[in-house]
């Protein structure tokens, strides 16, 4: 089998994972694109390399690296924004039945963006390791191979990510019951 067939066979099926795993990391649409595309390079010039491996977690461990080394060259450590709101705006509409009421759809939108806000506001290390499980459905054994660290450890920052994650939801929500 040459490198191409194995590249279309091992990487291409989890691009999707790949750009979905980029825009939480870069925080936009744009940057992530970048990102997948130098991945996915550096994916090809290993193929010949990879023996029998997880190639989903392999792939998103490569666009996790990549993602930290474009970030640390093309922005100032200080940005952690996203810019994506059509996006989430778009998912929402995606995600509600046809037949939900406007105010549901609303509800439904409002309670996405305060997801989506409270994840983006996690440091970074809790924020990936919640994304490699909750959304892109790793194991820890996975996520430990892709992030090179220990399991404990990644058990570790995802029971934190979700405690961090319940507070920030939780003081939104007591915010809006004060106000109401």
């Amino acid at each position: 089998m040459d490198e191409r067939q194995r590249f279309s066979e091992a990487v291409l099926p989890y691009v999707d994972d790949a750009l979905s795993l980029a825009r939480w990391l870069t925080g936009n649409a744009a940057d992530a694109e970048d990102v997948v595309q130098e991945a996915c390079l550096r994916a090809f010039g290993a193929i010949a390399s990879v023996q029998n491996a997880n190639a989903r977690a392999w792939l998103l461990a490569i666009v996790r690296n990549t993602a930290f080394s474009w970030m640390a060259k093309n922005r100032p450590k200080a940005i952690t924004t996203t810019d994506d709101a059509g996006l989430l705006e778009q998912a929402g509409l995606e995600m509600a039945e046809p037949q939900a009421s406007p105010e549901a759809i609303l509800i439904r939108k409002a309670d996405a963006a305060q997801l989506e806000n409270a994840i983006a506001a996690l440091p970074l290390a809790y924020r990936e390791v919640l994304v490699l499980r909750e959304i892109e459905d790793l194991s820890y054994r996975e996520i430990s191979k892709a992030l090179s660290i220990p399991v404990g450890t990644v058990m570790s920052r995802l029971a934190r990510a979700r405690s961090s994650l319940i507070q920030r939801i939780g003081m939104a929500g007591e915010g809006k019951a004060g106000a109401a």
